[in-house]
């Protein structure tokens, strides 16, 4: 799958093409959250651990807006929320990719209906080396090579040293260590399925609970390597260039991401059970008109992920049935 093809699954008709300008500036066309009257009580998240960060600085704002509410979060992966929304011990279900097939299943059969995805941000997956590490970037075809032991992206051969993708000196003979999310994270199956082309991790993973562990490891590593939301980038990492060719490599940006041509982009997803008949509860619903917001939006770009385009905004508001 190439950058262009990414970015029209991304986009679904194009919307993100126009996400943003240069610097993935908050969309001035986004409208003002003005708070209603009458909200207060308890709300809950259960999911990503890419959002957690997000979440919870979209629920101090919320809380800025309405004193007495309070939201609990809990960043522990993606596919802890689909089980917390079916059984009900969660109000918004963040994840870092759609909900499979079987997840909206069990979700339907204990509600009688589909759950709701709302699109909140954009994100682009970074591959990070130790800040002493001198390479420029990787194709796709070396980062399948280097993670995976099926090399489906197309890679000649196994890469286990830093020489092997044109580092000298020094560096010629060092082995890789890789750092890696654990498969309850919607990052390790966006990362699977699209920088290793569906293929199979390597056994000498160093699998991390969160993207935050996995920097952490990578800034401890001289040799490290691996992969998280850019939102996670830290003064003891660097998120290299991508690309899907050699000389054409692309740094994580936000107009990189909606140009299509850094090649691992994706939306961000907060699940929520929205009835078909009842709609949204009040909590739920001025949480959501907050985060699909002017205000919302830019706690998502002072997060470091990509805020969405209004147009985008506009359909998310339409489809859960918010005024503004």
């Amino acid at each position: 799958m190439n950058a262009k093809q990414i970015l029209k699954g991304l986009a679904l008709a194009g919307s993100l093409v126009c996400a943003s300008a240069s610097n993935a500036q908050v969309d001035p066309n986004l409208p003002e959250y003005r708070p209603v009257s009458g909200i207060s009580g308890n709300l809950s998240s259960i999911g990503s651990d890419t959002l957690n960060n997000l979440m919870t600085l979209w629920a101090e704002d919320f809380r800025s807006f309405y004193p007495n509410t309070s939201v609990q979060i809990q960043g522990a992966g993606t596919s802890t929320a689909p089980p917390a929304l079916a059984e009900g011990t969660a109000n918004f279900g963040p994840m870092s990719r759609t909900m499979r097939d079987s997840e909206v299943a069990q979700f339907e059969a204990a509600h009688g209906y589909a759950p709701t995805m709302v699109r909140v941000g954009i994100d682009t997956i970074a591959v990070f080396v130790n800040r002493d590490n001198p390479i420029e970037g990787l194709t796709l075809a070396q980062v399948d090579a280097i993670f995976s032991s099926t090399r489906r992206c197309g890679g000649a051969r196994d890469i286990t040293r830093w020489g092997q993708v044109g580092m000298d000196g020094a560096w010629a003979n060092r082995d890789i260590t890789l750092y890696s999310r654990n498969a309850v994270s919607g990052t390790y199956g966006y990362f699977r399925q699209h920088a290793l082309c569906d293929g199979d991790f390597k056994d000498n993973m160093n699998e991390q609970p969160g993207s935050a562990s996995v920097v952490q490891g990578v800034s401890e590593s001289l040799n490290g390597i691996g992969y998280s939301g850019i939102g996670y980038e830290t003064a003891g990492v660097r998120a290299i260039k991508l690309g899907t060719e050699e000389g054409r490599l692309f740094e994580p940006t936000g107009e990189n991401a909606a140009t299509g041509d850094y090649p691992l982009a994706r939306f961000l997803y907060v699940y929520v059970n929205k009835h078909p008949e009842d709609g949204l509860d009040p909590r739920t619903r001025e949480f959501l008109r907050m985060v699909l917001s002017k205000q919302g939006q830019e706690v998502t770009h002072r997060d470091g992920f990509i805020p969405l385009p209004a147009s985008v905004a506009a359909q998310e508001r339409q489809r859960l049935g918010i005024d503004q």
